[in-house]
């Protein structure tokens, strides 16, 4: 799209974000100009919060189904919309609550941990939820508690090594960060000598091994603001860079694999929002017996890391 419409949809965007009273969310992993609309950038659940605490009617969230769906959770009596209806999360989908039915059927009396990085209905079989920065003080929190860690095996080992604690891990993973090889880290070191290596725990177990740092999204680049470092090699979707650079003037930043993009976040623009405004439509909804249980899972999370 040229620059003179895509004006247009901002000015539209904001005459209907006011008209509507509503609140546009934005992952750092979306592309950089719906970043640049958005009221609040952020991780998932971080932002599902802030709009909760917002008075805004509607809810954009340009980002996947579960972080719509924790949104919904979050704010029952607000207008949830998704601008791209099939933006999902292939790592959420590697668990449903029928699987997660007999597996915990196979490990009677299993403590489930869930990443927030899943569906509503999971969310809701669940005894805990957690997110990636704070999955090591929700672990232990259950001393002496058997623990099934879903969906995100390379999480869930990276958290294992942090508490020293065994876990029954789910075989899910994200397929974005799953990309990235140890041989990407190691080249890229070479290729710029002194940077360090900053990346996320959805990235497997030989590429963590290999960082300086490993957190959230938000970790990732709050470490950055803070570093005295000026080049940092990242391991993470290439959305987040957006960020980085606006935060962090005159430090270089360096992707460790050419394959870091996520399709489904890149599916939302400009115009899917204007016309989800507009339309008041995609909407997510979550039922409220499903809402009702999934909460309960959130709110021990946020009992425990408040």
């Amino acid at each position: 799209m040229n620059d003179g419409h895509n004006d247009r949809l901002i000015e539209e965007i904001n005459q209907l974000r006011r008209e509507k009273n509503a609140v546009i969310l934005a992952h750092y992993y979306q592309p950089e100009d719906v970043q640049d609309i958005a009221d609040f950038v952020g991780d998932s659940l971080q932002l599902s919060q802030k709009a909760a605490a917002t008075n805004a009617d509607v809810i954009v969230f340009c980002g996947v189904h579960f972080m719509a769906e924790s949104a919904a959770i979050l704010s029952p009596d607000k207008i949830v919309l998704l601008p791209e209806p099939n933006a999902g999360c292939p790592m959420a989908d590697m668990v449903d609550v029928t699987d997660l039915r007999e597996k915990k059927a196979q490990l009677p009396g299993v403590k489930v941990v869930c990443y927030v990085n899943s569906s509503a209905e999971v969310k809701a079989e669940s005894d805990i939820c957690c997110t990636s920065s704070n999955a090591e003080k929700i672990i232990n929190s259950l001393p002496g508690q058997d623990i099934l860690f879903i969906p995100d095996e390379n999480l869930g080992r990276y958290i294992a090594a942090k508490t020293n604690r065994p876990i029954h891990f789910w075989q899910g993973f994200c397929p974005t960060h799953h990309r990235v090889k140890k041989e990407d880290i190691l080249r890229s070191r070479q290729e710029h000598p002194g940077a360090k290596v900053l990346v996320h725990p959805e990235c497997q177990v030989e590429v963590w091994q290999e960082a300086d740092y490993v957190g959230s999204t938000a970790g990732i680049i709050q470490y950055a603001v803070n570093s005295a470092d000026k080049e940092f090699i990242i391991g993470t979707e290439c959305g987040i860079l957006h960020e980085l650079k606006k935060c962090c003037p005159g430090k270089i930043f360096y992707l460790a694999s050419g394959e870091m993009r996520c399709p489904n976040m890149k599916k939302t623009n400009l115009q899917k929002v204007r016309d989800s405004l507009l339309n008041l439509s995609p909407r997510v909804t979550v039922t409220e017996e499903t809402r009702e249980k999934a909460i309960g899972a959130l709110q021990k999370m946020l009992d425990v890391t408040k």
